[in-house]
């Protein structure tokens, strides 16, 4: 079998591509988000709408999220070098897990104002109609944003682009209640503006916990899942020469995994061949398995006794 085979496609040049394509995305989410935190906050000002004011802060909360995303993507495509021998990816991560605390403390000052609101309900002014017509303009903004995102996130298998094109999905259905709990005032049910801000909150509270609990799980170094570890492990026990293999472990590493196998080989071969079966396998992983970034094989003797378990 040779290598010509199996080619394996430069990393680098994919990382460059992912951080162009990765920070066009983010600044046209910048651009949307600006507009809508500073229409939003300030019709909702104007119009005694406090859903519409809580929706604005989610916007501008978004806003910071958006120059995290700028700030993560830049860094993470540096190449590795001796302070980090496994590359930046893991900035990705990390900001995904900072996405996550902002939304929780995002989501918890709207229920703390729009609670504070709801106590004192009989001097709370009426809801001006402008507000209904922001809210519907920031819905379609908001889904279309959120379309987008997603769709380049998934397309270049990044957890922080889905994490914020997420956020923006968040955006979206908190501005279809803020739409509805407008409306519910305008047609003479004023308490239904802060009980939206309050479904709101909890919306954006919710998933910022969610968000900080995935990428904390990745930074204490989670496995793959079962199938995808049973996908690799039949790469290379498919590999010709591979008689069996043992402690094949996974890790993930923003976008993409790590991988360290022990592989057993005819015990009489030569070291040399035994290279070239491990170098076989390797290439073969990275070839079928575009996510895995690097595969760290170590050579034992068929007769070797393997190890219990795999993660």
């Amino acid at each position: 079998m040779s290598s010509e085979e199996f080619p394996v496609s430069p990393r680098l040049p994919i990382d460059d591509n992912r951080y162009q394509e990765g920070r066009t995305v983010t600044w046209v989410s910048v651009g949307v988000n600006l507009l809508l935190t500073i229409t939003q906050i300030s019709v909702g000002l104007f119009a005694h709408a406090q859903s519409l004011v809580a929706d604005g802060f989610h916007s501008l909360s978004d806003l910071v999220a958006d120059f995290l995303v700028l700030v993560a993507n830049f860094h993470s495509r540096h190449p590795a070098d001796a302070g980090h021998p496994y590359g930046h990816h893991r900035i990705e991560t990390a900001a995904s897990f900072g996405l996550g605390l902002l939304l929780v403390a995002t989501g918890g000052g709207i229920l703390w104002a729009a609670a504070g609101r709801i106590q004192h309900m009989e001097s709370l002014p009426p809801v001006a109609s402008v507000a209904l017509w922001v809210s519907l303009a920031a819905l379609a903004a908001k889904e279309g944003l959120f379309r987008y995102m997603l769709h380049v996130g998934e397309k270049l298998r990044s957890p922080m682009l889905i994490a914020n094109a997420w956020h923006a999905r968040s955006d979206a259905a908190s501005s279809l209640v803020v739409t509805a709990g407008i409306a519910g005032s305008l047609l003479g049910y004023p308490f239904l503006d802060p009980i939206a801000a309050v479904i709101v909150g909890f919306m954006i509270l919710r998933m910022g916990a969610e968000f900080s609990w995935d990428a904390l799980r990745e930074l204490m170094d989670e496995g793959l899942s079962d199938e995808e570890v049973l996908s690799i492990r039949t790469t290379l026990v498919e590999t010709a020469g591979v008689v069996d293999l043992h402690e094949l472990r996974t890790r993930r590493m923003a976008h993409q995994v790590l991988v360290d196998v022990h592989i057993q080989v005819d015990g009489n071969i030569t070291v040399s061949a035994g290279h070239e079966i491990g170098e076989q396998a390797r290439k073969r992983v990275l070839a079928m398995h575009p996510e895995v970034l690097d595969v760290l094989i170590h050579l034992d003797p068929e007769n070797d006794d393997p190890a219990q378990g795999e993660h």
